[in-house]
C-alpha cells in the first residue's frame, strides 16, 4: 500500500503510532497541515504552542511541526529544548493569544512509539469533536509551505511558578535528600533544578540523552521503577520521585525503597492540599479509583464525584470552579487552581513539601494514614477477545445484573462505564470494555488480597459467561 494512502486515526489525546509503522515525518506533516488548517480557520493569527520530549528525532518533528503550523498565519513558539507536557499546556493557558498547543511525545509508552499530543487554550484536552474534524481534515497531500516561528524558553517560568505554589522555607529547613528519576523523559534536569533550588540534596539517575530509555519503558510503576526504588536505599535518600515520559504522571518511593501505591499517596497529597494550602472543594475520581480516596475525601470534609475512565471526563469536571483535584487510577493528579492538565512535576513537588513539614519518614505517613483510612487491596485484569467477542460482549452488557459476585451482594449495581458491583464494605469490581481494542478489563478492590482476586475471579467468568 502506498504510505500516502494510509489512514491516520486519533486517539484520546492525539495521535500515536510506532516508528516502523507509520510515525514518520511525512505522516506528522499530514497531521501538522490539519491541525493548521482547522486552527487557523477557528481563531486566524492565534498563537499555538509546540513542545517535544526526548524520543527518537523529537525536534525534528517538533520544527516540522512549527513550520507547517506557521505557514497557516499562526504564530508559533517551540520549546527551545525537551520539555514536560504540563510545561507545555501550563504556558499555552497562561497566553491570552495562545489557541492551542501540540507535543511531540508517545508519554509513557515505550522508545517504538512516537505520537502527537493536542492540547486547548487553557492547556487542558481538547473535544473529541475537534480531533474529528481534524481528522476529517488530513489530506495526502499536505502543504509543503513552511513559515517561520519563534523559538523560546518554556522551562522558567513554569519551574518559577511551581516553586511559588509550596512552602520553600520547610523545604530549605529539612534539605531532604531525594532521588529524582524521569526515566530519561521529557523532566529530566527540570525537576532536579528545581528542587535543587528549593534547597534539596538531589540525586538524579537516567540523566543521560537515550533514546531507547535505556531499556526501560518510561512508566513510573513497577518493574520500570527498580532502579529508582534501589537508589532510594543506596544513597540512604528520604524519598525517590518518578516522572513518566512526558513527566504529566508521577510516582513517589519511601525511603526504604517501597513504591506508593495511588491508594496511599493521593490521599496523602489531598491532606495536605486542605490542611496546609486551605484548599476547599469537590474531589473528581474515575470509577476505577481506590476506595481510600474517597474515604479521606469524605474525613476532610470533601465531596466525591465519580466518573467514567478518562481523563476527559475529569476535565470537564474542572470547568466548575469547585474542583480542588482531579485523580485517575493510577495516579496523574490534576490541581485545577494551577492547570486543568495533570502535572507529575507538581506532584512531586507537594510531596517534598508535605515530607518536610511533617517532619516524619515517608513511611511513617503512610502508617499513620492507614490507622485512620484503612488499607485496601488493588488489581487488573485483562481478558483479550477476538474483535467480534468483544463487541458481543459489549451488547450483552447493559443486561448483566448480577445479584451475587464472589458470595458478596452487590449494594448498588452501575452501568455508567461497564458495569459497576460495589458492596458495602467499601469492595467493589468493574468490567470494562475497552473503547480502543478487543479487550475487556477488570478491576477489583476488597480489604485483603484474596478477597480482591475472589472478586477477579468472579467478575472475569461473568464475562465468559456473556460471550
Amino acid at each position: 500500500m502506498d504510505r500516502k494512502s494510509d489512514i491516520i486515526r486519533f486517539g484520546i489525546d492525539g495521535w500515536q503510532a510506532r516508528f516502523d509503522d507509520g510515525f514518520d515525518a511525512e505522516s506528522v506533516a499530514r497531521v501538522a497541515d490539519a491541525l493548521g488548517l482547522t486552527w487557523a480557520d477557528a481563531a486566524p493569527g492565534s498563537t499555538i504552542y509546540v513542545g517535544y520530549d526526548t524520543r527518537h528525532g523529537a525536534r525534528d518533528f517538533a520544527t516540522l511541526v512549527a513550520g507547517v503550523l506557521a505557514s497557516y498565519g499562526l504564530t508559533v513558539k517551540v520549546s527551545e529544548g525537551p520539555c514536560p507536557t504540563p510545561a507545555v499546556a501550563w504556558c499555552c493557558s497562561r497566553d491570552e493569544s495562545a489557541y492551542g498547543a501540540v507535543i511531540v511525545t508517545a508519554s509513557e509508552l515505550s522508545c517504538e512509539y512516537g505520537g502527537l499530543l493536542v492540547r486547548g487554550r487553557d492547556g487542558g484536552p481538547v473535544p473529541r469533536a475537534f480531533l474529528d474534524e481534524v481528522e476529517q481534515a488530513i489530506s495526502v497531500a499536505p502543504t509543503q509551505d513552511r513559515g517561520a516561528f519563534e523559538e523560546c524558553d518554556l522551562m522558567a517560568p513554569y519551574l518559577e511558578h511551581l516553586a511559588s505554589l509550596v512552602d520553600g522555607a520547610s523545604i530549605a529547613r529539612r534539605r531532604p535528600r531525594v532521588v529524582v528519576d524521569a526515566m530519561c523523559g521529557a523532566g529530566t534536569g527540570h525537576l532536579a533544578k528545581l528542587l535543587s533550588g528549593l534547597g534539596c540534596e538531589v540525586i538524579e539517575i537516567h540523566v543521560e540523552p537515550r533514546e531507547d530509555f535505556g531499556g526501560i519503558h518510561p512508566e513510573p510503576r513497577d518493574p520500570w521503577a527498580d532502579a529508582c526504588e534501589q537508589s532510594v536505599v543506596a544513597h540512604g535518600a528520604d524519598m525517590g520521585l518518578l516522572l513518566d515520559g512526558d513527566a504529566d504522571r508521577a510516582s513517589v518511593v519511601d525511603e526504604k525503597g517501597g513504591l506508593l501505591p495511588a491508594r496511599v499517596i493521593v490521599p496523602m497529597l489531598l491532606g495536605n492540599l486542605v490542611m496546609s494550602h486551605g484548599a476547599r472543594g469537590r474531589v473528581v475520581t474515575t470509577l476505577t479509583c481506590s476506595a481510600c480516596i474517597g474515604r479521606e475525601a469524605a474525613r476532610l470534609g470533601c465531596e466525591t464525584t465519580p466518573v467514567p475512565v478518562g481523563f476527559a471526563r475529569i476535565y470537564r469536571e474542572t470547568l466548575d470552579a469547585d474542583v480542588i483535584m482531579g485523580v485517575e487510577e493510577y495516579g496523574g493528579v490534576c490541581i485545577p487552581s494551577h492547570l486543568r492538565e495533570r502535572d507529575g512535576l507538581l506532584v512531586c513537588l507537594l510531596a517534598v513539601e508535605m515530607l518536610a513539614r511533617s517532619g516524619k519518614t515517608v513511611s511513617t505517613m503512610t502508617e499513620e494514614l492507614e490507622a485512620i483510612i484503612g488499607t485496601m487491596s488493588y488489581a487488573r485484569r485483562d481478558i483479550r477477545l477476538e474483535p467480534a467477542a468483544s463487541q458481543a460482549f459489549r451488547n450483552v452488557l447493559p443486561g448483566l445484573n448480577p445479584a451475587d459476585l464472589a458470595g458478596k451482594t452487590p449494594v448498588e449495581i452501575s452501568h455508567a462505564d461497564g458495569l459497576r458491583a460495589q458492596f458495602e464494605d467499601d469492595s467493589w469490581v468493574l468490567i470494562r470494555p475497552s473503547r480502543t481494542s478487543a479487550v475487556v478489563r477488570v478491576y477489583a478492590e476488597a480489604a485483603t488480597a484474596c478477597e480482591r482476586d475472589a472478586l477477579l475471579s468472579a467478575a472475569c467468568e461473568l464475562v465468559r459467561k456473556g460471550l
